[in-house]
C-alpha cells in the first residue's frame, strides 16, 4: 500500500464544492481516519462513508477567536495531532493567518501568510509575475469611472471582471467572482453597483481569446524546502459556469513550460504546501499566461493521479507523517468529470451552437473518475438535489435583500 502508516487522522475544512469530497475519498480509501468540518450538515461530502465524524462550523461568519477555539476543541475530540487541510479560499487564508495558534494541536503544510496574501490579490500576483518575467494577462485596478472608461477605450472587448479579494455584484444583482463583459455600458454598470465605501474591489483583465481547452492547470505539493514532491499538468476541456468557471471536464496532459513557470514562481516565494494554478495559452504570442493561483488543494486535484494512486493529498500526508514519497508516473490521458456541472455547461454549448451531440459523446470517452457517481460511496449523490435546492433558495433570498438595500431610503 502507498500509505503504510495511516494512523494519523486528518481534519478537512470542507467547502460546499467537490474538492473536499475528493480528499475524503482519497485518504479514506487508504485507511486514514478522516473528519470533515462543514458549514452545512447537508453538504454532500458530509455523507461520505469514508468520514469518521462530522463537525459543523461557518468560518466566513464566525469571529477568528471563536474559530480557533472550535478547531482546538475538534483536535482534542479527534485525538492525537491531526493533519489540517483547507479546501477553500476562506479556510486557506484563515489557516495561514492563525498557523501559530494551531501549530501545537495540528500538523499542516501551509504557505506563509505573506505568500497567501500575495496570491489572494490579483494585482500583487500580476506584479510579481511581471517582476519574474512570467507571462500573465494585463490587468487594471479602476479607482474611478474615468479609469473604467479609459480601460474600455484602450482594450478590446470582451474584457474579464474579477473580484480582487472576494465576490462582486454583477449585472444580474448576484455575487460573482468572474464575469465576461462584452459592452462598455455593462462594464460601467458593474462599476456603479460596486462603487462606494465598503464595496468589494474588482479588477479588469484583458480577454485572451481561445476555447476552454486553451486553459492549462498545474496541481502539486511542495515541501518545506519548496521542492515539488508531486506535480502534474492538464487541460480543461469544459468549465462551469461555461467559459469562465472551474473545470467540469479535464484531461491530464504534460506541459513542460507550464511546469517550469510554476516551479520558478514557487521558488521565488519559498512556497510550501498544496497548490492549484491556472494558465491560458495565448495563440497571439504563443505564451502560457498565468491567470490564478490557489494556495491550497484544488477542486480538480483528483484529475492528477499516478499509476501508484499517488495524488496531491496523499503526497502531503506521506510528507507530514515522515514517510517516503515513491517515484510516480502520472497517468497522462486520464479524464475526470463533475457530471452535474458538465451537463449544464454542455447544454449551454449546445444552445450556442458550439457543441454537437457527436462531439459531446466523443469528449466523454476515456473518463476514469466521476465526482458524484461513485459505486462504493453513493450517499453524496443522493444528498445533492436537496443541497442544490437549499443553495438556490439562499441565493434568491440574498438577491431580494440586496435589491431591498439598494432601494431603501437614507
Amino acid at each position: 500500500m502507498l500509505i503504510k502508516e495511516n494512523s494519523v487522522p486528518v481534519v478537512v475544512l470542507v467547502s460546499s464544492q467537490h474538492g473536499g469530497l475528493g480528499i475524503i475519498r482519497s485518504l479514506g480509501r487508504a485507511g486514514v481516519p478522516v473528519y470533515g468540518v462543514h458549514q452545512d450538515a447537508w453538504e454532500p461530502a458530509s455523507r461520505s462513508r469514508y468520514l469518521r465524524g462530522v463537525f459543523c462550523w461557518d468560518f466566513s461568519s464566525a469571529a477568528n477567536a471563536d474559530s480557533i477555539a472550535f478547531l482546538l476543541d475538534v483536535a482534542r475530540r479527534v485525538g492525537g495531532r491531526p493533519i489540517l487541510l483547507a479546501t477553500s479560499d476562506v479556510t486557506a487564508v484563515f489557516l495561514a493567518e492563525h498557523a501559530r495558534a494551531l501549530d501545537e494541536a495540528y500538523l499542516f503544510s501551509s504557505p506563509r501568510v505573506e505568500v497567501v496574501r500575495i496570491f489572494s490579490s490579483k494585482k500583487q500576483t500580476h506584479d510579481l509575475c511581471r517582476e519574474l518575467g512570467i507571462p500573465t494577462a494585463e490587468i487594471a485596478c479602476p479607482a474611478s469611472r474615468d479609469d473604467v472608461l479609459h480601460f474600455a477605450e484602450t482594450k478590446k472587448f470582451p474584457v474579464i471582471v474579477k473580484g480582487e479579494d472576494g465576490p462582486f455584484l454583477g449585472t444580474q444583482k448576484h455575487n460573482e467572482r468572474v464575469a465576461i463583459v462584452t459592452r462598455e455600458k455593462e462594464l460601467l454598470e458593474i462599476y456603479d453597483l460596486n462603487a462606494g465605501p465598503g464595496r468589494p474591489r474588482f479588477i479588469l483583465q484583458e480577454y485572451i481569446p481561445g476555447g476552454d481547452d486553451a486553459i492549462w492547470m498545474f496541481n502539486g505539493y511542495f515541501n518545506e524546502r519548496s521542492e515539488c514532491l508531486f506535480g502534474a499538468t492538464g487541460r480543461k476541456l469544459r468549465q462551469f459556469p461555461a467559459h469562465r468557471g472551474s473545470t467540469c471536464l479535464g484531461i491530464c496532459a504534460g506541459n513542460e513550460i507550464v511546469e517550469a513557470q510554476t516551479k520558478q514562481l514557487m521558488r521565488a516565494v519559498a512556497y510550501r504546501g498544496p497548490l492549484d494554478l491556472g494558465y491560458r495559452f495565448d495563440a497571439r504570442d504563443g505564451r502560457y499566461k498565468l491567470l490564478d493561483v490557489n494556495p491550497r488543494v484544488g477542486m480538480t486535484f483528483r484529475l492528477f493521479t499516478a499509476e501508484n494512486e499517488l495524488d496531491v493529498v496523499r503526497a502531503l500526508y506521506l510528507d507530514l507523517t515522515g514517510q517516503a514519497i515513491p517515484a510516480a508516473e502520472v497517468r497522462e490521458g486520464r479524464k475526470w468529470i463533475v457530471e452535474s456541472n458538465d451537463l449544464l455547461s454542455s447544454w449551454r454549448d449546445f444552445r450556442e451552437g458550439q457543441l454537437t451531440p457527436n462531439v459531446w459523446l466523443q469528449s466523454l470517452r476515456g473518463i476514469q473518475e466521476n465526482v458524484w457517481l461513485d459505486s462504493d460511496d453513493f450517499a453524496p449523490l443522493l444528498t445533492l438535489p436537496r443541497f442544490w435546492f437549499r443553495r438556490r433558495s439562499e441565493r434568491n433570498a440574498d438577491s431580494v435583500s440586496a435589491r431591498g438595500a439598494r432601494t431603501a431610503p437614507g
